[in-house]
């Protein structure tokens, strides 16, 4: 653990696993009071875990969000920081094979509840002037992807980031995003395992040649949740290890000596 440390009440949507389980994690490490939040009952391990409170909410309920934002404000404390990460991934289909079902549940989640979530404990921080809320976006939210729903609900969760910080920013709320790239989460690794996804097409298309650790996801919004970013609102920050900047260069043959870099390259440390 390393950064600035917190010692605010910190929510986590989407705490089950993944980002959000990292997020909860690092926050923890930092001296947070982390509330663990998520549809999946294995939220529960993660809040055993760090010796924390779990609850079991979808974020497309609004009478449940609404109570759990009650409930923890009344009893737990003050949230200071939210965190949005729950959201559904897709499989890449075409749009004459994407089931409208499945687009109305990705922007549901994806966009909608980071949206309903933000409102409902913005309720609380505006009224106190204080507080910070970091979405969880993505990478296709800046790029064109075979994703038709879930790269417009996060290009949406971006433009909504800015929108409320503009919005919350004289209340003293700040409002940033963290988009990730191409990150190593348990979903990410049973597609690699199962030969769904290619790891190579993954790692040479960015510019440090690797993929992203959650871990470093959740560093990123601990420091956009801290006091050292104090300063800064309405950012999305890209943590992707250089995939929005590598991409474009395959039209011209690729990145200048990758292959050569990446051979005698140490991993990550």
């Amino acid at each position: 653990m390393s950064g600035a440390t917190l010692s605010d009440v910190a929510v986590v949507t989407g705490g089950a696993s993944g980002i959000g389980a990292a997020c909860c994690r690092e926050l923890a490490a930092r001296g947070a009071q982390v509330i663990a939040v998520d549809r999946d009952e294995r939220v529960n391990k993660v809040a055993n875990e760090l010796n924390t409170r779990a609850f079991i909410a979808d974020v497309t309920d609004d009478g449940a969000l609404a109570r759990y934002a009650e409930s923890i404000e009344n009893e737990i404390g003050p949230v200071e920081i939210l965190v949005n990460s729950a959201d559904i991934i897709q499989q890449p289909l075409p749009p004459a094979k994407l089931k409208m079902k499945t687009w109305d549940e990705v922007v549901s989640v994806d966009q909608r509840g980071t949206y309903l979530a933000s409102v409902l404990f913005a309720n609380y921080m505006t009224a106190r002037r204080r507080g910070c809320i970091v979405n969880i976006a993505s990478i296709v939210g800046s790029r064109s992807a075979p994703l038709h729903a879930y790269a417009p609900a996060k290009a949406a969760v971006i433009s909504m980031t800015e929108c409320l910080a503009a919005e919350w920013g004289p209340a003293g709320v700040r409002v940033n995003a963290v988009s990730p790239g191409y990150t190593r989460t348990p979903a990410l690794q049973a597609a690699i395992d199962d030969g769904e996804r290619e790891v190579s097409a993954l790692e040479d298309n960015s510019a440090l040649g690797r993929m992203v650790e959650p871990i470093e996801v959740a560093r990123a919004v601990a420091f956009l949740a801290s006091p050292d970013a104090a300063a800064i609102t309405s950012a999305n920050l890209p943590v992707d290890c250089g995939y929005l900047v590598t991409t474009s260069w395959h039209s011209y043959g690729g990145l200048r000596g990758h292959a050569q870099f990446l051979a005698s390259a140490p991993g990550p440390s």
